[in-house]
This record gives C-alpha cells, structure tokens and sequence, in this order.
C-alpha cells in the first residue's frame, strides 16, 4: 500500500486527507490550538498589497481570509466559491489589484495559503495525488475538458508527478463501504454547493478484501447554493430593488432581473462588480422608481456583503432542517430588518429543483439497468442532504430504513485517499 493524499476542493468547503504507508487515513489539520480545522472554506482574500509587493503577497483561505475580509472590508478582493469557475468558458481570469489571475493562478495561492498553515508544503514526497471531481460540473455549458486541464496546470506547479482523478460519490462509495460486512449494492448521492452526484457501485469482499464494481454515474447542477439562491430571491432580493422599474425615453422598464440574480449566486459577486452590467446599473439610478431600493443594492456590492448574507441565508437553511420556521435577520439592509420564513415556503420554492433532481436519480437508475428496489443502501452525504425535502424525496423511492449518512464533509476526501492507496487505483480514476 503506496501514501497517498486526497484533494476534496468543495465549492464551499476543502479537505485533505492522507493514507500513510499502514493504510490509516486522516485528515490534514490548518492552523494551530483553537484556530486548528481540518475543514477549510473555500474562500480567498486578497489584502490590498504594501508598495512593492505582488498582488497576491497578503492573500488568506479558509478561516483566515473571512476575518481579513471582515476586518479590511472595502480593502480587499474577496473570492468565493472558486469550483464554479473551473469548467467555464467565460471565465477568463479577473483582476486582482492590477495583476491578472485565472483558474490555475487562484488555485495555486489557495492550496499554498493553506500549505502556509501547515507550516508545511503540501507536494509530500513520492505521494500519489487524488482530486475529486463532480460528475457534472456546475454551470450552464460547462466545459469537461477545460477543466481538468485547468486542474492539471495548476497542480503541476506543486511537482507531483501521480494525478489522479475520481468522481466525488465513487470517493464517497468507498468511504461508506468500509462499514460494508458483506456484499451490496450501493447509491451514493453527494449534495455539494454546486452539484448533485450520484454513483452506483456493487461491493464484496473476498477474503477480507473490498472488491467494488462501479454501475452507473450520474449528477447535475443542482445543489446546495441553487437551494440558498432561491431563499434569497423570494425573501431578500425584493428588497433591493428585484421587480422594481426604471424610465427610459417615456416608458416603464423592468430593471434587468439578472443583474439580481448575480448577487444571489455567490460566485458571480467578485466578478459581477467590475461588470459592465455593474457600471450601468449605477448609472440608470436617477431614473429608477424604487431609488432607494437600487441604492442599498449598490451599497451592499460596494461594501462585499455577498459573504455575510450568504452566511445568514445558508444558517437559516440549516435551521429549516431542524424547525418548521425560523427568521433571517441581515443589519446591511436595515437595523430591524427581520423576515420570517417557513420550511413548508422553502419547500413550495425549491420544488421544481427536487423534480430535476429526482429526474437525474431516475434517469441514473435506468441507465444502471437497476430499480429501486435493486439498491440494498443509500448513503446521503454533504451539507444539503440534511435538508428534509431531499430526504423525503430518497425515503419516498427506497424506504427510510435504507438510508445511511455520516461523514457528509470528510468522507469523500477520505475515499479519495483510500482509493489512491489501492494498487488498482487506476481502475477508479476519470481519463483527464
């Protein structure tokens, strides 16, 4: 059995885990005593440079850049949310205090920021590298081989010479097959931030060996940042100015609805504010009728509240898995601000995202050559696969007793790693 180190870079959360030479895999820890997490967010802040150093000399991730960003705000360019750029085309790169970075040059600063907290480099010698990828890259034209190549341009700075890459829910697959005592048939459904990824894969063990066969894959992009976006379309973005008008040459005129939607995805934020589509909206505010609506929307680009409102919308979501109700509360837009939302509204506006994503199971299943009925377990991992509509939806098609979960943010990190410890590690991985 060969060390091996695992990269999970989530849309919303990173995790590294490593196999030593003993087959024992654990996670890599960032940070020291109480700031030491083996989680890290998935966010980067770059500081405003000092004269004479590089754009990117005072960058942080994780933990770290969210109380730069706080403590500098309006000083710093804050970046979230990174896996969404991957596979997009029209993702060329942004600015970033004059110097341009595109994917690889971002990816780069993020795993040496988060090498930096380890007061070590992450490249460990002779150690095979194996990247999680989702089955469906998250977007709307996503391109497949631009982003593997993006990955492999970035991670070959770091010199590690074994590559390999798997799909994130076969990584999973084998994380929850270790608490397998006999042969099954298994569907894994990983809810990330970006996407929902399905594997189906048959395990056995011969001889104290796991010996798995991989059945079918599928996914979408669909997933836990959709389910947030839609929160803050119905409760949020109404009071900014979604809906409103504005007067152009004598008539009435909607306020262009998808300069909205780009502050609800929180990817599009950073880029969305040295936008074209930006600049004008600043310039069509004399003539909008909801002015004041407009001009908080403004402010609240202006002093990057993308990320605190993401925090609020997202704990409110995760409170909705436990209450029928609860209330977000987000200051920036009004000291009182309160507005009260419960889990049967959630449920009315995310429903058409349930319908896709029961659509993708289905279509999995059918491709498999299985029924519902063939699957022994489901393991539901991931943030999102707590939310109680999603899990109606699994115990509706398999029956509540076959379902399992645990793990949701380490465990395919921990598959990765164990299946880069394999010697038919190869027979896991996607073609780059």
């Amino acid at each position: 059995m060969r060390p091996a180190l695992s990269l999970d870079f989530g849309t919303s959360n990173t995790v590294l885990t490593a196999v030593d030479n003993s087959g024992q895999a654990s996670s890599l820890t960032f940070g020291a005593g109480n700031e030491e997490v083996d989680s890290l967010p998935s966010v980067l802040s770059f500081l405003e440079p000092l004269r004479d150093e590089a754009a990117g000399a005072r960058a942080d991730v994780g933990p770290w850049a969210i109380r730069q960003f706080l403590d500098h705000t309006g000083e710093c360019r804050f970046l979230q949310s990174l896996k969404t750029f991957v596979a997009s085309r029209l993702f060329r790169g942004t600015g970033i205090f004059g110097k341009q970075f595109d994917f690889e040059d971002l990816l780069e600063t993020f795993l040496r920021r988060a090498g930096a907290h380890r007061n070590e480099a992450l490249d460990a010698g002779g150690a095979r590298l194996v990247i999680g990828r989702p089955v469906t890259f998250a977007g709307g034209a996503p391109d497949e081989a631009l982003a593997m190549q993006r990955y492999r341009n970035a991670l070959s700075r770091f010199g590690f010479s074994d590559v390999l890459f798997v799909y994130e829910p076969v990584a999973a697959a084998f994380a929850f097959a270790q608490r397998l005592e006999g042969s099954a048939t298994v569907l894994v459904a990983d809810f990330g931030g970006g996407t929902t990824d399905f594997s189906l894969m048959r395990f056995s063990r011969d001889g104290g060996r796991l010996a798995a066969e991989p059945l079918g894959h599928g996914g979408l992009g669909i997933a836990g940042n959709t389910l947030d976006y839609r929160i803050v379309d119905k409760v949020i973005l109404p009071h900014l100015g979604k809906g409103s008008q504005y007067r152009s040459m004598g008539k009435l005129l909607e306020v262009p609805p998808n300069l909205f939607s780009n502050f609800a995805h929180w990817h599009l934020l950073s880029v969305f504010k040295a936008s074209a589509d930006y600049r004008e909206l600043k310039k069509m505010l004399s003539s909008c009728v909801d002015d004041d609506k407009i001009e908080l929307f403004i402010e609240l680009v202006e002093t990057d509240q993308g990320y605190p409102l993401y925090k609020a919308v997202s704990e409110a979501k995760a409170r909705l898995s436990f209450a029928e109700e609860t209330e977000i509360r987000f200051a920036p837009i009004g000291a009182d601000f309160a507005e009260r939302v419960t889990r049967a509204d959630f449920e009315t506006w995310i429903d058409h995202d349930l319908t896709r994503i029961d659509e993708t199971l289905m279509r999995t299943l059918d491709a498999a050559g299985l029924a519902p009925m063939d699957v022994d377990k489901v393991f539901l991992t991931g943030g999102t696969s707590f939310v109680p509509a999603i899990r109606a939806l699994f115990a509706r098609r398999f029956g509540p007793e076959r379902l399992s979960g645990g793990e949701e943010l380490s465990s395919v990190a921990k598959g990765l790693a164990l299946i880069g410890a394999r010697e038919d590690a190869e027979n896991w991985t996607v073609a780059a």
